[in-house]
C-alpha cells in the first residue's frame, strides 16, 4: 500500500439529522410524548426519521392520498415495522406470529425483503408498541432495523446445505448482535424497561452520541453462490474454503446502490476486495471499519454519505492503513474464489444430516393468498407442523429449511393442496426478478415496483418464449425510485423508476454480481420499453457466444458500455 496519507473528517454544517441525532439522548428524543398524542396518526418529522432506529417507517398510503385531501383529513398515516433476522433466520413459531400480526394489526401480507428481512406494513401509531412488544416476545427485535447503524448481516440463507453454511451463518448472527446499538432506550419506550440516565459514561462504544452517518451494510457470501450480492455491500465477507474447511474470508469494500436522478455526485458502487482475515478476526475487522465510518463519513450531505463516497473521497489504499492502524495488525493477501450466479435454487434438495431444504419462489416477496395460489395459508399451516426452521433469501423467496423424510411428504402435500408451486414451472425471467415495495406506501416512490413487475414480465415472455429463451436465467430488477433497494444497478436488464408509468431502462450488469449495469433508455413508459427490448432478446437469442450471459452480450455488442466504476457510472 501507498504511504499513508493523514485526512482530516470532512467539514461543513452537521444535517439536521445530525442534530437531531445529538440531542436525542440515545435515541429517545420525544418519541414517547409524540406516541402518546392521539390527536394525529402520525409524527413529526424529526421524531420519524429517530423512530428509523428503532425499526419503523411513518409513510401514507397514497392510493388514499387524494380523497382524504378532499375530506379535508390529514394523510391515511400508518408504519411499516421491519424485523432483524440475521441470515434470515426464523422459527416455526416465529413465522406464526409474524403472520398473526400480519391480521391482527397490519394489511394482511408479510413482505419478505431483498435484504433478509420481514416486512410488516399498515400498523397504526396507536399500535406499533404492541406489535413491537409482540414481536420481541417471540425473540425477534426491530432495534437496528433502519436508521444509521449495522443493519441486517446477510449470508446464503441455507446452513443445513452443508457444515461450512451452517459455520458461516453463525457469524452473521455474531456480526449483527455485535455491531446492534447498545442504547436502553428501545427496551425504554417500547418494552417498558426501566429508565436509564445515560450520564456521561459510553453508552454507545462503537457508535458514539451521533451513530453513524448513513445506514451500513454487511453480507457474507459463500462462493460460487454471490445470492447476497456481496459486492453491493458496504462490507463484504467472501467465504474461503479449503479442504472442505472454512479457512478464514475474504475482506471487501465499499458497496452500495443508491443514488439521486440528475445527481452525477451521487452513485452505484461496487465493494474492492482488500484482504483475506480468518474468522476470528471479522468481529474486529467489522468494528474498525464501521469506526472509521463513523469518523470520516459525510455528516453535512447525506446523500453522499454512505461508505462508498467515504473511501473514493480519500481512497482505498487510505482505508487499508487507516484499517491496519486501528487493528494493529495487518490483513493477508486475498485469496481466491469465484462466483457464477445470484440467483436462488428452487425446489427440494438434500443437505446435512439426511434432512430436507425446499426453496419456494414468492413473487415480489409478498406472502399473501391470491386466487388459486393459497401461499399464506399453506405456509402457515406447514408452521404448524414445521420442526425445521424457515430462511428467508436475498431474493425474496423462502427456504422451508431442515425437514425430515416423514414431514417433506406431508409439507409437499399442503402446498399440493393449497395450489403452490415449487418454482421450478415459472419462466426463468420471472425466477429472477427482484422489485421493492414501492407505491403505494414507500414516500420516495417515484412510479410502482412490486404491483407492476409481474404485469411486464407477463409481456415479456412470448418475447423470450418465441426467442427460445424461456429457460435462460437473465437478472431482472425493478425499483420506484432510485435508492437501490431491490438492487437494481446489478440488473443485467433494470427499470428504476422516473414518473408514474416512466422508468429508466438499465443494462449489462455481471450475471454474478460483479459489474454495474448501464443507462440504455431513459423515461420511457411500458410500449416504448417492449418495442426497445424485443429485438435486443432476439438478437441476443441468435448471436449469443455460448455460454454467454444477457449482461455480457449487451456489453460486447455494444448496446451500452461496460461501467468499470461506480465513478464512471455516468459517463
Amino acid at each position: 500500500m501507498s504511504k499513508k496519507v493523514k485526512v482530516q473528517p470532512i467539514g461543513g454544517k452537521p444535517s439536521d439529522v445530525e442534530e437531531l441525532k445529538l440531542e436525542s439522548n440515545y435515541l429517545r428524543g420525544s418519541l414517547t410524548e409524540s406516541l402518546s398524542n392521539r390527536i394525529t396518526g402520525g409524527l413529526p418529522e424529526l421524531d420519524n426519521r429517530l423512530l428509523k432506529f428503532h425499526g419503523s417507517y411513518m409513510q401514507d398510503d397514497r392510493d388514499h392520498r387524494n380523497e382524504r385531501q378532499k375530506q379535508k383529513l390529514e394523510p391515511y398515516y400508518q408504519f411499516m415495522l421491519r424485523v432483524v433476522t440475521p441470515g434470515g433466520l426464523s422459527t416455526p413459531a416465529q413465522w406464526l406470529l409474524m403472520d398473526e400480526l400480519a391480521d391482527k394489526y397490519g394489511t394482511g401480507s408479510l413482505k419478505l425483503t431483498t435484504r433478509q428481512a420481514f416486512q410488516l406494513h399498515g400498523v397504526l401509531k396507536w399500535n406499533l408498541k404492541d406489535t413491537i412488544q409482540e414481536i420481541n416476545q417471540a425473540l425477534l427485535t426491530t432495534l437496528a432495523a433502519c436508521g444509521d447503524v449495522s443493519r441486517n448481516v446477510m449470508c446464503n440463507p441455507n446452513p443445513y446445505q452443508s457444515d461450512i453454511h451452517s459455520e458461516v451463518f453463525g457469524w452473521s448472527q455474531k456480526l449483527t448482535s455485535h455491531l446492534a446499538p447498545k442504547t436502553p432506550a428501545y427496551h425504554e419506550i417500547w418494552l417498558d424497561g426501566e429508565k436509564v440516565e445515560s450520564g456521561e459514561e459510553e453508552v454507545e462504544p462503537i457508535y458514539g452520541k451521533v451513530y453513524l452517518p448513513r445506514k451500513f451494510k454487511i453480507g457474507i457470501a459463500v462462493p460460487p453462490m454471490n445470492d447476497v450480492d456481496v459486492y453491493s455491500q458496504d462490507l463484504g465477507y467472501i467465504a474461503i474454503v479449503e479442504n472442505d474447511k472454512l479457512v478464514g474470508f475474504n475482506v471487501s469494500v465499499g458497496g452500495g446502490m443508491g443514488m439521486t436522478h440528475g445527481d452525477t455526485a451521487t452513485y452505484p458502487q461496487l465493494a474492492k476486495v482488500i484482504g483475506f482475515v480468518t474468522p476470528d478476526q471479522i468481529l474486529d475487522v467489522a468494528e474498525k471499519t464501521v469506526m472509521i465510518q463513523r469518523d470520516y463519513g459525510n455528516r453535512s450531505v447525506r446523500k453522499n454519505a454512505r461508505f462508498k463516497y467515504t473511501i473514493d473521497r480519500h481512497g482505498l489504499d487510505w482505508f487499508v492503513d487507516e484499517l491496519h492502524d486501528r487493528l494493529g495488525w495487518e490483513l493477508q493477501p486475498a485469496r481466491e474464489f469465484s462466483f457464477d450466479n445470484t440467483g436462488d435454487r428452487y425446489g427440494w434438495v438434500k443437505g446435512v444430516g439426511g434432512k430436507w431444504n425446499l426453496t419456494l419462489y414468492v413473487q415480489g416477496g409478498r406472502v399473501v393468498d391470491t386466487a388459486g395460489i393459497k401461499l399464506r395459508t399453506a405456509l402457515r399451516e406447514i408452521a404448524k407442523i414445521h420442526t425445521g426452521d424457515f430462511r428467508l433469501t436475498a431474493n425474496q423467496n423462502l427456504v422451508i429449511a431442515n425437514v425430515t423424510s416423514q414431514k417433506k411428504t406431508k409439507i409437499a402435500a399442503l402446498l399440493k393442496e393449497h395450489g403452490v408451486e415449487e418454482g421450478g414451472n415459472y419462466s426463468a425471467l420471472r425466477r429472477s426478478a427482484l422489485s421493492c415495495v414501492a407505491l403505494p406506501t414507500c414516500g420516495l416512490a417515484m412510479a410502482e415496483a412490486e404491483r407492476y413487475l409481474p404485469t411486464l414480465i407477463d409481456k415479456l415472455e412470448p418475447i423470450l418464449e418465441e426467442a427460445g429463451l424461456r429457460d435462460e436465467e437473465i437478472n431482472i430488477r425493478m425499483t420506484g425510485c432510485p435508492n437501490g433497494c431491490a438492487r437494481p444497478a446489478l440488473g443485467e436488464i433494470a427499470f428504476i423508476g422516473k414518473a408514474q408509468g416512466r422508468y429508466n431502462i438499465y443494462m449489462g450488469a455481471g450475471f454474478s454480481g460483479d459489474r454495474l449495469s448501464k443507462l440504455y433508455r431513459e423515461n420511457i413508459a411500458e410500449d416504448e420499453i417492449i418495442e426497445t427490448l424485443k429485438p435486443i432478446i432476439n438478437h441476443f437469442a441468435v448471436e449469443r457466444d455460448k455460454g454467454e450471459h444477457f449482461g455480457d452480450f449487451v456489453v460486447r455488442t455494444g448496446y451500452v458500455k461496460a461501467v468499470t466504476d461506480g465513478t464512471n457510472f455516468h459517463d
